[in-house]
């Protein structure tokens, strides 16, 4: 068929048009492509969605799409969590392909469609405004309270009844001394002594992201230690707010573009001044270097951004590529089970991960390339936390039977949910606290 074997490629999210918000065109639009889908099976075991589906086609009266009930649609499109691994490593029929099918934004479309019709429920709204809730917990005082009730079982059940979080899946702590006021005085705002390689401007400006600003600070800490450690200047955007991806999976578009307003120009700034972007969450640098150059296609700062962002591994080994980082390494790793998350493997960056840890002697390295299940709220929704963790077992065995030295994820909300799975008292280890372990800093 006709582009069938040509390099798969994006076509810009139109949602601004009355078609795109058309639910008789969205659903005729939806059948066309679960039809495809119910042909062929190939997704099966990725998230729940396309079992969804196809157990929703079997037991129908015509065990074909047209005898599923278009309101049942909706279950399908509620177990997507866009991780987009069918688009990019499984789905054989991505344009150019002249079936021209893209699932996950298909399922963008429908979340949109919904959202602006019926809104969302209080939870989810609460669950996908990150810097509220991070700015809240986060206040002294406030935290110690927030995370003594977190770790609390009875609190946890209360928790599960009245919002709906399940009472076992991992919250993280809320800190109330953020990564930007930790890092403040070891920043190099002007850039001195940056070395330029062919591809990178040898310094780095920080997107801190909210989950590591007010969750995992620590790691931030990190990445600037091994940043540091390879004589590379680290400043950080002037201003910032999440960056849309929590709200882009519930499908509120309208905050998608406030996020962007927010974030652009001073990221905009960044790169005009000559600063490489980095972001340590993957969905993060995922949001800035693919989802909003689709979604505003014509808007030139969004793709300058774009062009800058790097996913730190990805990064580091740019750098390693153009001879300009240090491969002494003072420690060992022993053996190390590494979980290659969605939202960076569809980065097409290759296993920059992998491929650094590697390189550390006395180190040897296991990827793991399945969903980790979490995806964002979906993991901590009593209503999908089983499924996480089913989409997750094949991963969480593959830690116990290799009973690594180490285990982690570049997603480290990924990262605490393998260890919600593994139950041995262990605690994941983020990749670059473990380069930085290596390093010996």
């Amino acid at each position: 068929m006709e582009g069938s074997l040509s390099a798969p490629i994006r076509h810009p999210i139109d949602w601004l048009s009355k078609d795109f918000n058309d639910e008789e065109k969205l659903m005729t639009e939806l059948e066309r492509v679960f039809d495809l889908c119910h042909g062929c099976r190939r997704c099966v075991s990725l998230c729940d969605s396309f079992p969804t589906l196809f157990d929703l086609v079997d037991e129908s009266s015509t065990m074909e799409v047209d005898g599923v009930d278009k309101q049942d649609y909706w279950k399908v499109v509620d177990q997507c969590y866009l991780c987009d691994l069918c688009y990019m490593t499984k789905c054989p029929y991505v344009p150019p392909h002249e079936w021209n099918i893209d699932f996950p934004h298909l399922m963008l479309r429908a979340k949109s469609v919904r959202y602006q019709k019926e809104g969302a429920s209080a939870r989810d709204k609460m669950l996908t405004s990150t810097d509220a809730v991070g700015k809240t917990a986060g206040l002294p005082g406030v935290s110690i309270v927030v995370n003594a009730s977190n770790r609390t079982k009875p609190m946890r059940k209360a928790l599960e009844k009245v919002a709906g979080i399940h009472a076992d899946a991992r919250i993280p702590p809320f800190e109330s001394r953020p990564l930007r006021k930790r890092i403040a005085k070891r920043l190099t705002p002007l850039g001195e002594g940056a070395v330029p390689g062919k591809k990178t401007k040898g310094k780095v400006a920080l997107f801190a992201t909210c989950y590591v600003n007010r969750n995992e600070p620590g790691l931030g800490e990190d990445l600037l230690s091994v940043l540091e450690h390879n004589n590379i200047p680290v400043s950080i955007a002037e201003k910032e707010a999440c960056c849309g991806m929590p709200k882009l999976e519930l499908g509120d578009l309208k905050s998608v573009q406030k996020a962007k307003e927010q974030n652009i120009p001073h990221l905009a700034k960044c790169v005009d001044e000559g600063w490489d972007l980095l972001a340590l969450v993957p969905s993060c640098a995922l949001m800035f270097k693919q989802e909003l150059p689709l979604l505003f296609p014509d808007d030139p700062d969004v793709q300058k951004v774009a062009n800058a962002f790097y996913d730190p591994f990805e990064y580091l080994m740019l750098r390693h590529t153009e001879g300009l980082l240090s491969t002494e390494f003072q420690n060992e790793l022993g053996t190390v089970v590494y979980h290659a998350s969605c939202h960076q493997r569809v980065q097409n960056a290759g296993p920059k991960t992998r491929d650094l840890l590697s390189l550390i002697p006395g180190t040897e390295v296991t990827m793991i390339e399945r969903c980790s299940g979490h995806d964002g709220t979906y993991g901590v929704k009593v209503e999908t936390f089983d499924k996480a963790m089913k989409i997750g077992r094949p991963v969480i065995n593959a830690v116990k039977k290799n009973n690594p030295d180490h285990y982690g994820s570049d997603c480290p909300i990924a990262g605490h949910h393998i260890a919600n799975g593994v139950s041995d008292g262990s605690e994941p280890a983020h990749p670059i606290s473990l380069l930085k372990q290596a390093y010996g800093i």
